[in-house]
């Protein structure tokens, strides 16, 4: 099993990535959900100028927030920056991307047919969209790389439909609940903390680290209807702390933060107890547990999502405990 990394997009993840890499991160995924982050594909290049090894990539694409043509165009760029070895590229149906702007996940039948257009289009060929003929006709190497081009793809499927379009495609899945059975080539995203010796689980620097791990399950059971079966009782105490906040905009508070912090309604919520039991705040050797569990499980690579106030200290402390 192989060691990645997931950002929440923000102007700093650059030279995030460039510490990853001398940690030995091989990958480096960022969010695309542009309510909450600056432009995925402006930080990549950038990322891509800083560093030499780590494969890049967006993790994931929303079908919806971009025309083919542009995210096709988009990958080229990074291409020719990075080189078509270190560029894998998500795409998914949507959860921040969409559902912070109050719009339901795209159904899976269009994340399938806007992939395999924007493949068309890597491969130099003429494709339809919207009843025309479309074609990436960059003129020479001053305008973008030669065609065809060959990336890798990821598709970020929890359910039995992102499962048969990831496997359909013949690209990797990304979960972050838990690994499929016998999927060919698969990512677990995992969120949390390495503790230090004797550290409190509830204390500020573990709940700044990793604590949007905690409103991540709270946002994820409310916007897909099932805090019974994540959160049960205490779930629905936590989600009736939003009850006073307009439903029509309900949405824009429930992602303040989303996977970057805590904001102000979710931190009472938000304790040792809430942490430990998420698995949100171990030790060394109980990750190292973790990712013996993930391996048995089928997993190919771990990617970690650090945040907080000391992004780096995260890094190294979980690539730390991964290579121990």
């Amino acid at each position: 099993m192989k060691l990645g990394c997931s950002f929440a997009t923000s102007l700093e993840t650059p030279e995030h990535i460039r510490i990853a890499e001398e940690l030995g991160y091989e990958r480096a995924l960022c969010y695309d959900s542009p309510a909450l982050y600056p432009d995925v594909w402006m930080i990549l290049n950038r990322a891509a100028e800083l560093t030499d090894r780590i494969v890049l990539g967006p993790g994931v694409l929303v079908p919806s927030l971009r025309h083919p043509m542009v995210t096709a165009s988009a990958i080229t760029t990074l291409v020719h920056t990075a080189g078509q070895d270190r560029v894998l590229v998500g795409v998914g149906s949507g959860f921040t991307g969409r559902l912070a702007m109050g719009r339901p996940p795209v159904p899976w039948v269009q994340v399938q047919h806007y992939t395999e257009v924007v493949r068309a289009l890597l491969r130099g060929e003429q494709v339809e969209w919207e009843g025309a003929l479309m074609q990436l006709i960059q003129p020479d190497e001053r305008f973008g790389p030669a065609l065809p081009i060959t990336v890798g793809w990821g598709v970020a499927g929890e359910g039995p439909k992102g499962t048969r379009v990831a496997r359909e495609l013949g690209a990797e899945l990304f979960r972050i609940t838990a690994p499929e059975p016998g999927f060919a080539a698969q990512m677990m995203m995992v969120i949390g903390t390495v503790l230090d010796e004797g550290e409190d689980p509830g204390s500020e620097r573990v709940i700044d680290a990793a604590g949007h791990g905690a409103g991540l399950f709270l946002h994820w059971a409310v916007e897909h209807g099932v805090i019974d079966e994540l959160l049960g009782e205490q779930g629905h105490v936590w989600a009736a702390a939003y009850d006073h906040i307009p439903e029509n905009v309900r949405h824009i508070a429930l992602h303040d933060r989303h996977v970057v912090g805590v904001n102000d309604v979710d931190r009472p919520f938000v304790t040792g107890d809430v942490m430990t039991a998420a698995g949100l705040a171990l030790t060394r050797d109980r990750w190292r547990d973790r990712f013996a569990e993930l391996e048995k499980a089928g997993c190919d690579w771990v990617h970690f999502q650090p945040a907080g106030s000391d992004v780096p200290r995260e890094l190294e402390a979980f690539a730390a405990a991964y290579h121990r």
